[in-house]
């Protein structure tokens, strides 16, 4: 018999609060054609986006995140001392080693809070989500940061036609704590290696130290094999998520897909036959896609803007690179 005392968790985990940063610089699209042959009716018809934000030399990864985790952990309504484990999930830290959450979480002045990173990309935020209801349920913290950042334009070549006017700067954060009642559902994730080629790093690190290549690595993209998979497989994921906390899409309040391409977004909702009366994040015209901030600033706007409101069901959904997925369904701080 083991000796291994019980956990004592919370017998739930929700979201307590949410907070959003964006970069002061504003980018239309007239400046992405100064280096691509296309149009802003182009753009705005492929993807939706007319505006994304960039980040100056002062708004870096960690001074995103620390904005965003502070709205957030006053929107929960407790202090950072109370926070026991960080998460930030990112791709554009730019150092191996410390992981940033660990600047982070000093800097907010937790107490010695456990903190890690996490690269899942596009999918970043609903893989630290699960993290965190995890670790509150099992017992080893109270409260959970989580966090998706990203300085997207640090990995944008803005001469590719495909991918220059994607990507954008931002951080995301939320707290999530101990609930009564069930209100983060059971997650619906996993990963296709087979198709990790169709979003990925032009080159490794290394063949641009060797100086085998002079340009800086970039993000890439298969657009066409991109948008299928996202269109067909991830609707079917929405639907297993749904169907794992016991609802249907009209018991939805709010849908928050990942930021990606509105077409995509409007492919989902036509696919999962969402009624008209639940409110579809649209973030992506004004943000861009942001990968792992993309979910977070997208609920903090709704909410901002009264479009969502405390209480309501949401489902939300990352996809991207890997290419790996995670959906789930959340009760609205």
């Amino acid at each position: 018999m083991s000796k291994i005392k019980p956990s004592k968790g919370a017998p739930y985990a929700r979201i307590l609060g949410v907070g959003g940063y964006r970069p002061t610089r504003v980018v239309p699209n007239e400046v992405i054609l100064e280096k691509i042959d296309s149009s802003d009716e182009w753009i705005r018809s492929r993807s939706g986006i007319e505006t994304r934000h960039w980040a100056s030399d002062e708004e870096t990864v960690a001074a995103m995140s620390i904005e965003a985790s502070g709205k957030a952990i006053a929107d929960a309504g407790i202090s950072a001392q109370q926070i026991g484990a960080v998460i930030v999930s990112t791709v554009t830290h730019f150092k191996q080693t410390p992981a940033v959450a660990t600047e982070i979480a000093d800097k907010l002045g937790t107490a010695r809070a456990a903190a890690f990173d996490i690269s899942a990309g596009c999918a970043g935020f609903g893989y630290g989500l699960t993290l965190a209801k995890g670790l509150i349920v099992e017992g080893s913290a109270e409260y959970v940061l989580v966090i998706g950042v990203e300085r997207l334009s640090d990995l944008t070549d803005l001469e590719d036609r495909a991918t220059a006017f994607l990507f954008g700067d931002g951080a995301g954060a939320v707290v999530v704590g101990p609930s009564k009642e069930p209100a983060i559902g059971p997650t619906v994730w996993g990963s296709e290696g087979d198709k990790s080629e169709t979003i990925k790093q032009t080159v490794p690190w290394t063949d641009y130290r060797s100086g085998e290549v002079e340009r800086f690595p970039a993000i890439t993209q298969e657009g066409q094999a991109v948008f299928r998979w996202a269109v067909f497989e991830m609707a079917k994921v929405a639907k297993e998520a749904l169907d794992a906390a016991g609802l249907d899409p009209a018991d939805l309040d709010v849908f928050i897909p990942h930021q990606a391409n509105e077409r995509i977004i409007d492919s989902m909702v036509k696919t999962l036959k969402l009624p008209e009366s639940v409110t579809v994040a649209r973030d992506i015209r004004t943000t861009g896609n942001t990968s792992a901030a993309s979910i977070p600033l997208a609920m903090e706007r709704l909410l901002a803007t009264g479009e969502a409101k405390s209480g309501d069901t949401a489902l939300v959904i990352g996809f991207g690179a890997g290419l790996v997925y995670a959906a789930t369904v959340v009760t609205l701080p």
